[in-house]
Parts: C-alpha cells; sequence; structure tokens
C-alpha cells in the first residue's frame, strides 16, 4: 500500500510540473513563456534526479522560471532560428532540380541530425552548469558527440514518449514536456557524472605526476 501511495505521490508531482509548464508558457503567451518554462521544468527535474525529491515544487519552479527568463528565452530562439533556416533549406531542396537534390540532401540530413540532438542537451546543461550562452551551446554540442549510447537512449526515450501521446492525445495535458524532460535528463545526467568522473581521474593522475 505504501508503495501504491507512492507511486500516486510522484504521477500527481509529474502531473503538476506538466501543468506548471503549460501554465506559465501561457502566461508567458508563448513567444515569452516556452523557454524559460522549459528551463524550469529541466532545473525541476534535475533536482529530482539528484535526490532532492521534497523541493516545494511550485516555488522551484517560478524561481528557476524568473531566473532563467532572459536567457532561456536567447538559447531557445537561437535554435528556433537555426530550426526554421534549416526548414528553409528544405523546401529548397524539395523544389530544387534532381541533379542537386542527391548533392544537398545528404549534408542537410547530417546538419539536421546534429543540430536536433544538439538541442536535446541545451536544457540539461543549461541547468546542470552555471555557464554563458555560447558555452551551452558548445557544451551541449560536445557532451551529445562524446556519448553517443545516452544520445541514443535518450532519443528512443524521446520518441517513445511522443509516439504514445500520440495515440493517447489526453494524456499531453498532464505527461507531456515533463516526461519528456525525464526521458532527456536522466542520460543527461549520467553523462554528466561520466565528465565529472573523467576530471576527478584527469586530477588526480595530473597531481600524481607533480
Amino acid at each position: 500500500m505504501n508503495a501504491l501511495n507512492k507511486a500516486f505521490e510522484w504521477i500527481s508531482k509529474v502531473a503538476y510540473l506538466n501543468v506548471l509548464w503549460i501554465g506559465f508558457t501561457v502566461l508567458g503567451l508563448l513567444v515569452a513563456g516556452l523557454f524559460p518554462a522549459t528551463a524550469a521544468v529541466f532545473a525541476v527535474m534535475r533536482k529530482w534526479i539528484t535526490g532532492y525529491t521534497d523541493i516545494p515544487l511550485f516555488k522551484t519552479f517560478w524561481q528557476s522560471f524568473r531566473a532563467s527568463f532572459v536567457q532561456a528565452n536567447i538559447l531557445g530562439y537561437i535554435f528556433a532560428a537555426i530550426a526554421y533556416v534549416l526548414y528553409l533549406d528544405f523546401v529548397f531542396i524539395t523544389v530544387a532540380p534532381n541533379d542537386f537534390v542527391m548533392i544537398l540532401t545528404v549534408p542537410f540530413l547530417f546538419v539536421s541530425i546534429l543540430a536536433g540532438l544538439t538541442f536535446l542537451y541545451v536544457f540539461p546543461v543549461y541547468s546542470h552548469y552555471q555557464m554563458r550562452i555560447f558555452e551551452v551551446i558548445k557544451s551541449a554540442f560536445f557532451i551529445m558527440i562524446l556519448n553517443p549510447l545516452k544520445t541514443l537512449i535518450m532519443t528512443l526515450g524521446v520518441f517513445g514518449i511522443m509516439f504514445v501521446l500520440w495515440h493517447f492525445q489526453g494524456l499531453a495535458l498532464f505527461f507531456s514536456m515533463s516526461l519528456i524532460s525525464l526521458a532527456i535528463m536522466l542520460p543527461a545526467q549520467k553523462a554528466f557524472e561520466k565528465i565529472k568522473e573523467k576530471k576527478a581521474t584527469y586530477d588526480e593522475n595530473a597531481l600524481a605526476e607533480e
């Protein structure tokens, strides 16, 4: 019975987090609210994953939303601009003569995949490290490249959740971004821990050589 109560408690927390995400996104009229609300979801999820399960949910979400309002919007709209450019490239490829399509398709797909996978790491990196905007993007890219297995797990998790939500769209109100952030943050956190361990090993070896 205790395990069942614990499960319902966590389901309620995850659902409430998602409702907060939707509410603050709407509060910011989407254009100003989407990205800081998403950053706040990742900030809460990171605390949960790292053991801080009893944090005041609304207070933590609000503080993160307010603190990340400017930077999260800049980060989000940088990638929105990249996505728009890639969309224009896609439109060009679809109307280009056949000879050009074969030449352009491969680099287009390569850049699109790299940009999409890098974006998966942006909010985890932003919530985990204290970095400037372009350092976040650079770190997200290199962490993605250096952790292919975790990136694959992350991608499969996101697509799996989106597949379920597509077939059960009523759940999206309570279990969309909150579950997606969980699917992204868990492997991302493992990647951060791996980096921390490697850095500690490197520092120990450097001290031993002195």
